[in-house]
């Protein structure tokens, strides 16, 4: 295959190899011929890890261009690919023989038609007999795609496939920066948070015939796609449960406040009261934790500004947060002064109704803690502010 000048490259395809003397020629003849029969021009680019068993000598005799990627991992070899990609489209798939590279005008078709990122999906194309584990095929990647689909609300059947074709700039701007198999995921859940048009075509899963395992590691990897999921959606990891476990603590605390209740024969008391508080407490803290994260990711571009934010910080200020802190510690400090002068007037012994000023006292120091954290969030959110602004 010819080189050619930047602007007369119209697609690129790409190539991770870690050892694949046994597939990448075939490999690299497929996507040549998917080049050559619905490309205007092209290139075949393989990026290799690292091999040592001839993979790259078969791939540039094959006719592809070698990139040697020396950081170890799926995600570093395809930044490094598409990074010395010249064409305008890229098209990236394993070197495993498990997608017929042949197989390019779906992708291009919809990429010449303005969509950024087209994903192949395996699910609607159909999955070999043997082709995907049963627990990477009925759990794993049916699980974490629909999570993808609920946290970043996108369509996006299959998450995880090898092969997906995108404009070169597009993808380069998201700034994709994972080194691992969660590479992957990473390239979706950007696309979905910046608004790119992303589609889907049925794709083919065939059996590998490499004839060894694959550098895929079932838990290890399913863990960091999960992983990055829950860090790139503070609201599911941190705002939704900090929430609900605020709301169902102030249910039950409200409830409980003025007395004891009974459900039947089960009584509830103080001893609820104390996990109710328990509740509250730790739920602010997420709730928290989701804005602080929220508001760093976006500061160091990990995720995109969000206008709901800013007119947030036009009334959430420094200033405001001290002031409900401090209304926060006043109201605790009052119960706790009520309790020691209950107290005192008992002669510092025992109290004859303690449920009434254990009452007061789990409120009360429930306040002051949520003062506590209200004042020192706020002076962290304004440390991050600054950079903001």
């Amino acid at each position: 295959m010819a080189r050619l000048s930047d602007a007369a490259v119209e697609l690129s395809v790409v190539i991770p190899c870690l050892n694949e003397a046994k597939t990448i020629e075939a490999c690299v003849l497929a996507a040549r011929d998917g080049v050559a029969r619905y490309a205007e021009s092209g290139e075949v680019i393989v990026a290799d890890n690292g091999s040592t068993d001839g993979s790259r000598e078969l791939a540039r005799a094959a006719g592809a261009t070698v990139v040697e990627v020396p950081v170890r991992g799926y995600g570093s070899a395809l930044l490094a690919g598409i990074g010395a990609a010249r064409g305008r489209f890229v098209v990236m798939g394993d070197a495993d023989d498990t997608y017929d590279l042949r197989e390019l005008g779906g992708f291009l078709d919809k990429l010449r038609s303005g969509v950024d990122l087209v994903m192949g999906d395996r699910f609607r194309g159909g999955i070999e007999p043997g082709a995907m584990p049963p627990l990477h095929k009925y759990v794993g990647n049916p699980l974490l795609s629909l999570l993808g689909r609920v946290f970043f609300r996108t369509d996006v059947r299959d998450f995880h496939s090898g092969i997906r074709a995108f404009r070169r700039d597009s993808i380069l701007a998201l700034d994709l920066r994972t080194t691992g198999m969660e590479f992957a995921s990473e390239m979706v859940v950007k696309s979905a948070l910046r608004g790119l048009r992303i589609d889907q075509v049925p794709v083919t899963l065939r059996r590998d015939r490499r004839g060894r395992p694959p550098h895929l590691r079932t838990w290890r990897d399913g863990w960091r796609h999960l992983r990055f999921l829950l860090l790139y959606s503070p609201r599911w990891l941190f705002l939704y449960p900090g929430a609900l476990l605020m709301l169902g603590g102030g249910l039950v605390t409200a409830l409980l406040l003025p007395g004891p209740k009974a459900a039947g024969a089960i009584g509830f008391d103080v001893h609820t009261l104390i996990y109710s508080a328990i509740a509250i407490v730790i739920g602010f803290q997420a709730v928290a934790f989701a804005i602080l994260t929220k508001v760093f990711a976006v500061g160091e571009g990990l995720l995109p500004r969000d206008p709901r934010l800013d007119r947030a910080f036009q009334y959430v200020t420094l200033e405001t947060g001290l002031i409900v802190g401090a209304a926060l510690l006043a109201v605790g400090g009052a119960g706790a002064v009520w309790a020691v002068t209950t107290w005192q007037a008992a002669g510092f012994g025992a109290l004859d109704d303690t449920s009434v000023t254990l009452r007061i006292v789990i409120a009360s120091s429930t306040a002051l803690a949520l003062g506590v954290q209200v004042v020192l969030a706020s002076f962290f959110l304004s440390i991050l502010g600054l950079r903001r602004r």
